[in-house]
């Protein structure tokens, strides 16, 4: 092997590894693999093989360089001299053989690369091969579009075996795999990678030129109207949400197939290639065209027990002691709407969709050029499901947050408490909506939100006490994520004066903003969360002066009082459909906050005889624990009422004031 220096292999590695992950047609998130072989130095001095190899679940389009642990080819050349290896051993051979143990798991297919003897290989799972491959006549066409130099086999599980075969076949010019893709190498990674897009290339104009002598005009079902989407997508996400909370995301990519009269036909090809199938399980779920809400929640039942019949049918096969996957949909597709995914973030939902547009649109490919396509055994498709060297893949991704997969509105989200009570639900995992009326602070709150490793929220500049303003940001909440599980009404602002001095817009603007946006939410969200049918949690912030008012601050202590008896009003009348309401009482709230802007300050200061730059130290005195409330302390007591350690509790108000006694709750 007359390799360049094992750095710039490296790096050429890298670089080929990465233009294949930008292209999606050719991998899946986390799919693929490629490696590169060369010389180094070892602790003595003697040039040694080595070996690098994609890690484990890495992706290709963010290739590094730790995602390419180096394994010495001296230790795993000789195992092609074997004739059986279990994939423990070889799971346990391979590790030893890693130059650096602390490096990444090496990809299951690390045998495959090392008994090739060519410097760069690579293996990717091209829509157009598996439309090639994944049917009755997939090694006659792969005959017709390649010619022979090119060596065809069915599938065949990755590990030892399939290895064996593979290495056995370097006098071909590649290796197609049956619904396990396409494998290139070269000396050159350039050449390798050239020759790669070639090979595939060649194959997407041979199933093309065949799909324009069957292909029919493409189907169209009417768009869903939106507000029967609306109703649809809460009453999915109800049912799909029964073993734990998903947001919905809705991709029309997927309407071409979704509307197509031959869904069903495309559905039961499973997974166009193994590399999928983590992902989306070994089916979507069809929603009928047409169907209802009732309808839809039939759909996603029959989905259930149909995952239950084909988990219970293999039971011998499952490993002891599990209990099987999650039975609910992932990925739904509805006629005149697109694909709706299920999972804890939209992040996640976006790559379900990328997944199940390849393996959908390639059933669809080889159904239009070749006839219909044939799906891999179920029984190998259910041990893959339970394979530990591909469910070690699931264990590199990061726990789920406490609030994975819950939708919250908070409302005065751009300072104060509603900024911070923002940030701290984003750190937990929660899918959020931000909404004030001050668009460039919220802005940058929702920057801050990205910064802070959260996932984008969904931001919503407007009055929170025009009804129309709620209810186009409840339409897109649901439109967004699917539906809601919470509230955090927090909109209001300070309105100062005795009572003898206000004037009618100081007492109708108090009321407005302070509780009547407050109405307006609640109304909003209780639609949503009857028809949603999984419960929910309103909070509120109120105030201290909700029950120990202060002296010229009459307009906001009313409004205020008014905010928990809502409260108190909305738990008695969602706690039958599971739906609980609270209140948290903070005091004199400072830092970050806009409530003590325009003079606010200064007025409150007067009103207690003292000056304005004493005021937060003497609204600490006067509380029985003699500290400072911040944001972040009512951003704790918010965070608990919106979870299940809360679950039995609703009607209730939470001090969070240090200990004000004559604003005790009664």
């Amino acid at each position: 092997m007359n390799a360049p220096h094992a750095g710039a292999v490296l790096e050429q590695l890298i670089e080929r590894s990465r233009r294949l992950g930008e292209d999606r047609s050719l991998v899946v998130f986390g799919g693929g693999n490629t490696s590169a072989k060369a010389t180094v130095a070892d602790h003595l001095g003697r040039e040694r093989p080595i070996m690098w190899v994609k890690g484990s679940g890495s992706d290709l389009v963010s290739a590094k360089s730790d995602d390419f642990p180096a394994l010495r080819l001296d230790d795993l050349l000789p195992l092609m001299e074997l004739t059986e290896l279990s994939d423990d051993e070889m799971i346990d051979l391979v590790s030893r053989a890693l130059v650096d143990p602390a490096s990444k798991r090496p990809s299951i297919e690390t045998l495959l690369h090392a008994f090739l003897p060519f410097t760069h290989i690579d293996h990717v799972h091209a829509d157009a091969i598996c439309a090639l491959t994944n049917h009755a006549e997939g090694e006659r066409t792969t005959r017709e579009a390649l010619g022979d130099g090119f060596a065809y086999i069915d599938w065949i599980r990755p590990g030892f075996r399939l290895s064996k075969i593979v290495g056995e076949l370097s006098h071909y010019d590649g290796v197609v795999l049956a619904q396990h893709g396409l494998i290139t190498w070269a000396e050159d990674s350039d050449a390798c990678l050239a020759r790669t897009r070639s090979v595939v290339g060649q194959v997407r104009d041979f199933v093309e030129a065949n799909a324009m002598t069957r292909a029919e005009p493409p189907a169209r079902c009417p768009d869903m109207p939106a507000e029967e989407q609306e109703q649809l997508l809460l009453h999915l996400r109800g049912s799909v949400s029964a073993t734990g909370h998903r947001i919905l995301r809705v991709d029309e990519r997927l309407r071409r197939i979704a509307d197509r009269t031959d869904i069903t036909e495309l559905l039961s090809a499973s997974v166009s290639s193994a590399d999928h199938m983590l992902r989306i399980k070994p089916w979507s779920l069809a929603v009928p065209a047409g169907a209802d809400a009732e309808r839809a929640r039939q759909a996603v039942a029959g989905y259930v027990a149909d995952y239950d019949s084909y988990v219970e049918g293999h039971a011998d096969a499952m490993p002891v002691g599990h209990h099987g996957h999650d039975p609910m949909p992932k990925v739904m597709l509805v006629p005149g709407v697109g694909g709706i995914t299920a999972a804890a973030d939209r992040t996640e939902a976006t790559a379900l969709a990328d997944v199940a547009l390849h393996t959908h649109e390639v059933a669809a490919a080889t159904r239009d050029a070749f006839g219909a396509p044939t799906a891999m055994a179920e029984s190998e498709t259910f041990a893959f499901d339970y394979w530990p060297m591909e469910l070690y893949k699931l264990t590199l991704r990061p726990a789920p947050k406490p609030f994975a997969g819950r939708v919250v509105v908070v409302t005065g989200a751009a300072s104060g408490i509603g900024r911070a009570v923002s940030l701290h639900l984003a750190a937990l995992g929660a899918n959020l909506v931000l909404a004030d009326i001050d668009a460039a602070r919220l802005d940058a709150v929702g920057v801050e939100v990205v910064d802070a490793g959260a996932h984008d929220p969904l931001v919503v500049a407007g009055d929170q006490a025009d009804g129309a303003v709620v209810d186009r940001m409840l339409s897109g909440t649901i439109g967004h994520y699917g539906g809601i599980d919470g509230i955090v009404s927090n909109a209001g602002i300070g309105v100062t004066g005795e009572l003898h001095d206000l004037t009618d817009d100081d007492w109708d603007r108090a009321l407005r903003i302070n509780l009547t946006s407050s109405f307006l939410l609640t109304r909003a969200a209780m639609r949503a969360l009857r028809v949603q049918g999984i419960g929910g949690s309103l909070v509120y912030i109120a105030s201290k002066n909700a029950f120990g008012p202060g002296a010229g601050f009459g307009a906001y202590s009313v409004s205020k009082a008014g905010m928990v008896q809502l409260m108190r009003i909305a738990a008695l009348e969602g706690g039958p459909a599971g739906i609980r309401a609270n209140a948290v009482n903070p005091d004199a709230v400072f830092d970050n906050s806009g409530l003590w802007d325009g003079g606010l300050r200064q007025q409150r200061a007067a009103a207690h005889g003292i000056a304005p730059e004493d005021l937060e130290t003497f609204y600490a005195s006067r509380n029985l624990l003699h500290r400072r409330v911040t944001t972040s302390d009512v951003a704790a007591a918010v965070s608990y009422l919106l979870s299940d350690d809360s679950s039995r509790t609703t009607g209730a108000v939470i001090p969070v004031d240090g200990g004000v006694a004559g604003a005790f709750p009664r």
